[in-house]
């Protein structure tokens, strides 16, 4: 059992100040006054050191796995020691709960990654599926992101689904043209960027992924229904128009990933689905392909997850630059990184928020230096896994004939 003391209790209706919180094995058991009697030997305590408690990170759309699997486009690491890795670092950026997006990508003109080749998706999906049972440090998820021209993966997809070992699917179609990439600038821009090619090569390109064949709606409905039958939650991805958003909607899609401009994110948001946008996006002060403005979406209430996307650390800085630069309340900057996203998979009657009964997934978040939020602390299922203390500011002796004594920084 561990109460934890000292700090500013984010739920989800208020930030709580002079009270305490009790863990009971996995469980968070209560809330109560500070200083009062719950001290006793059988308690552990965590001094949060003033700072926030909040609840654990959940992050459903993160490729940071693979960056961790193939440092380099030709080099592939162990996937065993991948996994592990990764979650260390993850742990240390306050994510609890993370949503692995694997592609099934077929091929892509700007970027082939082997990491995305059939057989490492299936080694990695299975490593993911093993967690579940195993030792580690943070709840484990598997969110399939599937190209729908990948005519070649739908029985494996369809496997996956069966066996249990999806929790997310999304369908996804980066065709010049259209989503992401439609404006054929960014998209040209985007292979120049990686390949070099002329414009005659990048028009044939653009040519051949327009006119290739991509499954049918019948085909799409199909694995819908195999995921909703297996209580999985569905996205689409990069929505630009109206009728794509009502195609996905009657797929079953209940979150919209990347909305690409701010007035598909407020129609999403009027059919009641859930819509996400990348914190990267907040820290860089727009999209990196020039769609929508994460922040002021945000603000205008259209966008209610963020992801970290391909950047881990971008979930917390984001909360904050929300705060200080955009105005917004912080009980709701902390919901888009925690409660919000655990609605839009259905785990949040056990996580994202502080409540009597959820799971003790927690974080400390102290701030140093010139108002710098870090991590100092992270529970997992009601286990300390991490703690992490910062030193005091140090001052420096006399300079001059006494330099051979001063101090070294630290």
């Amino acid at each position: 059992m561990y109460l934890i003391t000292n700090v500013r209790i984010v739920t989800e209706e208020s930030i709580l100040t002079g009270y305490d919180l009790v863990v009971q094995e996995d469980k968070i058991l209560k809330i109560v006054p500070e200083g009062n009697d719950e001290r006793d030997s059988s308690l552990q305590v965590i001094d949060g050191g003033g700072g926030y408690l909040t609840p654990g990170f959940v992050d459903i759309h993160s490729d940071y796995i693979e960056n961790m699997a193939a440092p380099r486009p030709t080099c592939l690491m162990d996937f065993g020691l991948s996994v592990r890795e990764t979650e260390k670092h993850l742990l240390s950026h306050g994510i609890t709960t993370m949503f692995h997006s694997l592609s099934l990508f077929k091929d892509s003109e700007y970027k082939r990654k082997p990491i995305r080749d059939p057989e490492n998706v299936r080694k990695f999906i299975d490593l993911i599926d093993k967690t579940h049972t195993g030792q580690h440090l943070i709840r484990h998820r598997f969110h399939a992101r599937f190209e729908i021209d990948n005519f070649d993966e739908v029985a494996s997809l369809k496997a996956y689904i069966k066996e249990k070992k999806v929790q997310l699917l999304s369908f996804m179609d980066h065709s010049p043209g259209q989503g992401q990439y439609r404006d054929l600038k960014v998209y040209s821009d985007m292979v120049k960027s990686y390949n070099d090619v002329d414009d005659e090569s990048i028009a044939e390109m653009i040519a051949r992924h327009q006119a290739k064949e991509k499954i049918t709606l019948e085909g799409m409905r199909e694995i819908a229904q195999l995921a909703s039958e297996q209580g999985i939650a569905i996205a689409s991805h990069d929505d630009d128009t109206v009728d794509k958003l009502d195609l996905v909607q009657g797929l079953g899609a209940t979150i919209s990933e990347f909305p690409i401009t701010m007035e598909i994110a407020r129609k999403a948001r009027e059919k009641g689905m859930f819509t996400m946008a990348g914190a990267p996006n907040v820290l860089l002060g727009g999209s990196h392909s020039g769609n929508l403005s994460a922040a002021e979406a945000i603000v205008a209430h259209n966008i209610d997850i963020l992801c970290s996307d391909y950047y881990p650390p971008a979930l917390l800085h984001a909360v904050f630059t929300l705060q200080e630069n955009y105005g917004l309340n912080l009980v709701e900057a902390f919901k888009l990184v925690t409660l919000n996203p655990a609605k839009a998979v259905d785990l949040d009657r056990e996580i994202g928020s502080i409540k009597a009964g959820k799971k003790a997934d927690l974080l400390i978040i102290e701030r140093i230096e010139d108002n710098y939020p870090v991590i100092t602390a992270v529970l997992v299922n009601g286990k300390l896994r991490q703690k992490t203390h910062y030193p005091e500011r140090t001052g420096r002796k006399a300079s001059g004939a006494a330099a051979k004594d001063q101090e070294l920084p630290a």
